[in-house]
């Protein structure tokens, strides 16, 4: 056995001899990460399945908005709304929306915001929304470990109720990230009814973490 032993040592030292040493395994992302960039979002596409339709986001773009609440909405309690609908500076919003088989994207980074006020999380496990024709029921939901940043995490069910009794139903998922005053979400909606499977459950949740390691790449 200790022949053998030297002779694989003495194989693999020919083998390497002449030829350089292999690289330095890079660092860890969260090692050497910058701070959180909004103006980047645009290196989070890469990201989404490659059959995805993307455009740049506009008018409101909070979660409330993206889960299919009108301006108009309201809260019960009245302040868990705010939960869905945090602050930020209009002028450094960044962020697209995607549209695929498995359901609909939003991906947003901004700055002037701050994290999730701790009394709320812990008032608002489970709370419900109105905006005209469309209800449901939002719930806190375990978000993704991301080194650095504050992270919380809400699902919610919709239903809207159109001319004629017609039904519509909604299914999201939103994370929301904080890193002092910049702030990152994704949130995905998919349709319970559609005949495509969805984007998977994890896939939010992944989207996040990679959003928040590309701006800070």
């Amino acid at each position: 056995m200790r022949r053998f032993a030297a002779g694989v040592a003495a194989a693999l030292s020919v083998a390497s001899c002449g030829q350089p040493p292999p690289p330095a395994p890079a660092p860890p992302p969260t090692a050497a990460a910058g701070p959180i960039d909004p103006s980047r979002m645009n290196r989070a596409r890469y990201e989404l399945p490659s059959d995805y339709e993307v455009a740049d986001v506009s008018g409101r773009i909070a979660p409330v908005a993206q889960w299919g609440y009108g301006p108009d909405w309201s809260a019960d309690p009245p302040q868990c709304g705010a939960l869905a609908d945090p602050p930020a500076d209009p002028a450094s919003v960044r962020g697209w929306s995607a549209s695929g088989p498995g359901g609909i994207v939003f991906a947003v980074a901004a700055a002037g915001a701050a994290p999730a006020d701790p009394t709320l999380l812990a008032e608002c496990g489970t709370w419900t929304m109105v905006a005209g024709p469309t209800t449901g029921t939002v719930r806190l939901a375990d978000p993704p470990e991301v080194s650095g940043v504050v992270v919380s995490g809400m699902v919610a069910d919709t239903l809207t109720v159109v001319e004629g009794g017609t039904e519509t139903r909604s299914h999201a998922q939103t994370f929301v990230a904080n890193e002092g005053v910049n702030i990152v979400y994704v949130t995905v909606v998919t349709d319970p009814g559609s005949p495509h499977p969805p984007l998977g459950a994890e896939f939010a949740a992944d989207l996040l973490t990679r959003t928040v390691a590309a701006l800070r790449s």
